[in-house]
């Protein structure tokens, strides 16, 4: 029997969201499972593309977990649309909040995210690499774009396209009115303006590198507390141990007293 190719008899889309969704050691099986599934459907480009699938590493998974089970995709879209927008206004105080905004969206959707791949005691580089992911997310619309699909994680530098707005203010200077220039004057009033403009410019741009260098202390900032946290949930669980192991010696001891008792007891008596 001759298989007709059909498009329609195999969601490739689907496929690769159940390959994503995998867990990075049970991926190349799925692979070829899913890949032996498009060749029995006939569908030669679902077979190449699912063959040519690179596997994630576990920070690209955890984050792709989030994006194809959840609505972690359009929030993170959305914010950095936001932020954009923000930054082309010179918004200042928008921005400051949104800012503050994105710090708590990472930050519950790193936590949702280990818990949908079940990793309950992520090693600090692993928690390092999802936050930067989901960051970069926030910043790059093309990240953005390719969640449920990544392989690495991504990395966040700055405030990506955002860095190429102007220096950010809360209010917009008005443009300073100059008085006509006499004659005899202009030469020394261009120089003057000139040097002016070229003040001006210098100012904008160590604004802007202060910008950049304090969002790049808010995403310092934003690591160091998960992992506060994380050190703060793990004494708390050790705590808990100490205790319960404490008073399981104490049980112990009360044991082994009543059983020696019990044997001085049952001793016949000289």
């Amino acid at each position: 029997m001759v298989i007709v190719a059909d498009e329609e008899r195999f969601a490739v889309d689907d496929a690769l969201d159940r390959l994503y969704a995998t867990r990075p050691e049970d991926f190349t099986a799925q692979r070829t499972r899913l890949a032996a599934e498009a060749k029995r459907a006939g569908d030669g480009a679902a077979v190449k593309q699912i063959s040519g699938s690179r596997k994630p590493t576990a920070a690209a998974w955890v984050v792709n977990l989030l994006a194809l089970r959840g609505t972690a995709r359009a929030s993170l879209a959305e914010l950095g649309a936001r932020l954009r927008e923000a930054h082309a206004a010179m918004d200042g105080e928008a921005i400051r909040t949104l800012t503050g905004e994105q710090r708590r969206l990472v930050d519950e959707l790193s936590r949702a995210g280990f818990l949908a791949a079940g990793v309950a005691e992520p090693s600090a580089a692993l928690r390092d690499d999802v936050t930067a992911t989901l960051q970069a997310a926030v910043a790059d619309p093309d990240v953005a774009s390719r969640l449920g699909r990544l392989t690495k994680a991504e990395q966040w530098s700055g405030f990506g396209e955002f860095g190429m707005a102007t220096a950010v203010s809360t209010k917009r200077a008005a443009p300073a009115r100059v008085a006509p220039a006499k004659a005899p004057a202009k030469k020394a009033d261009d120089e003057q303006a000139r040097q002016a403009r070229e003040a001006l410019a210098a100012a904008e741009r160590r604004r802007s590198e202060a910008d950049s260098a304090m969002t790049e202390l808010q995403s310092d900032l934003a690591r160091a507390r998960l992992r506060v946290e994380d050190a703060r949930r793990r004494l708390t669980d050790a705590e808990q141990a100490l205790s319960a192991a404490e008073d399981a010696y104490a049980a112990g001891k009360r044991e082994s007293r009543d059983a020696a008792a019990a044997v001085k007891a049952a001793k016949p008596a000289r």
